[in-house]
């Protein structure tokens, strides 16, 4: 997933910076929007995983403090060795998608502009 946003947010930011006059801007912003929520989908689905693997990690916490059972720490250490990926991937598709956010904009300057 990475790579895919990656690659499609860098091919709309080439778009938008040529100068191709025979763009169809309003094909561009049709796809964009689907992308957008592709990705918008995405995202939500990473953040509620994330923050359910966050939870269990508080839980697993206060299960060691209260009870001092050592074998949470192994828990613990699982999940937390889980948990900063999915927090790294969440941030870069957080990230990203409001990057598109900005790219919806300027696609949007464009189609304004061509009609004029």
């Amino acid at each position: 997933m990475k790579k895919r946003i990656l690659d499609y947010r860098n091919r709309i930011d080439r778009l938008l910076v040529s100068n191709d006059e025979e763009t169809d801007w309003n094909a561009v912003m049709e796809e964009h929007l689907i992308q957008i929520g592709f990705f918008q989908h995405e995202r939500l689905i990473h953040l509620l995983v994330t923050m359910l693997f966050s939870i269990i990690t508080f839980i697993c916490v206060a299960v060691y403090i209260i009870t001092g059972a050592v074998y949470v720490l192994a828990l613990i250490g699982i999940l937390l060795v889980l948990l900063v990926p999915y927090i790294m991937h969440y941030y870069l598709l957080e990230n990203e998608t409001q990057k598109m956010y900005e790219q919806y904009d300027k696609i949007l300057k464009r189609i304004k502009g061509s009609a004029l």
